[in-house]
C-alpha cells in the first residue's frame, strides 16, 4: 500500500516513510526522521524540527540535518497541530499504537513506549520517559527527564516534577501517586494477586517496588524501578 501526502506538505531533508501513512494538510516532516507504516499525521502537525536548546545550531537551509533524528512506529495517530523534535543528544522516539490528540508537544530526546495515549495539549519536556500504555490527561505538563511508568494514569492538568511509577494513579500540581490504576492492570491482563500486590505496595508508608519485580507477571514492568 503506498501513503496518501496532501500535496501541501512539506518533506525534507532525510525521511524513511513506511507504507499505508496518511499525511494531512500543511504537516511538515524534516529529517532525519523514520517512520514506520499506517500511521495519521493530522493537518499541520510538526515532526522534525530542531531541538528546543538555545545553544543548538539551527539550519541554514531546507533539508539541512536539523538533530539527531526522530523514529516513529507504526499505526500511530498523531492529530492536528501536534509537534515532535528532533534528538538532541540522541533521538526521539515513538512507538506503536499511540494516540496523540491535538496541540501535543514532544521535546528532543523523549521516548514514549507502544500503546501511550496523550490528550490535547498534554506537553513534555526534553529526556522524558513515558512506558507503555501510560494515559496522561488534558494539559499534563511533565519536567524535563521525569519518568513515567508503564499502565500510569496522569489526571487532566497535572504538572508531574517527578517520577510516576508503573499503574499509578497521580494528578495535582505537584502531581502525586493517589491510587493504583486496577482497571488498567485488568484491561493488561494481569492477575488479581499481583493486582493487589501493586495496591499494597503503594498504600505502604515506605513503598518498596523491589518485590514487585520478583512477581513473574509484573517483572518487566518493575525491574527499571528498583
Amino acid at each position: 500500500m503506498s501513503n496518501t501526502i496532501h500535496p501541501t506538505a512539506v518533506i525534507s531533508g532525510d525521511v524513511t516513510l513506511g507504507t499505508g501513512n496518511t499525511i494531512g494538510p500543511f504537516v511538515t516532516i524534516t529529517g532525519p526522521v523514520v517512520i514506520g507504516d499506517d500511521n495519521w499525521f493530522g493537518a499541520g502537525v510538526v515532526i522534525g524540527a530542531p531541538p528546543e536548546v538555545r545553544t543548538f545550531e539551527h539550519p541554514l537551509s531546507e533539508g539541512d540535518p536539523a538533530g539527531n533524528g526522530v523514529v516513529i512506529g507504526s499505526r500511530n495517530v498523531i492529530r492536528e497541530y501536534a509537534q515532535v523534535h528532533q534528538g538532541w543528544k540522541g533521538r526521539t522516539t515513538l512507538g506503536d499504537d499511540l494516540f496523540i490528540m491535538n496541540q501535543v508537544y514532544v521535546a528532543h530526546d523523549c521516548a514514549l513506549g507502544d500503546g501511550v495515549t496523550m490528550a490535547s495539549s498534554v506537553l513534555l519536556a526534553g529526556h522524558v520517559t513515558i512506558g507503555a500504555q501510560a494515559n496522561l490527561g488534558l494539559g499534563t505538563a511533565v519536567h524535563q527527564r521525569v519518568r513515567i511508568g508503564g499502565g500510569a494514569m496522569l489526571g487532566m492538568g497535572s504538572i508531574v516534577t517527578r517520577d510516576i511509577p508503573p499503574f499509578s494513579k497521580a494528578y495535582g500540581n505537584p502531581a502525586r501517586v493517589k491510587g493504583v490504576n486496577t482497571i488498567g492492570m485488568e484491561r493488561g491482563g494481569i492477575p488479581t494477586d499481583d493486582i493487589e500486590s501493586v495496591v499494597a505496595a503503594y498504600s505502604a508508608a515506605e513503598r518498596d517496588l523491589s518485590a514487585l519485580a520478583q512477581r513473574a507477571a509484573l517483572k518487566e514492568h518493575f525491574a527499571d524501578w528498583i
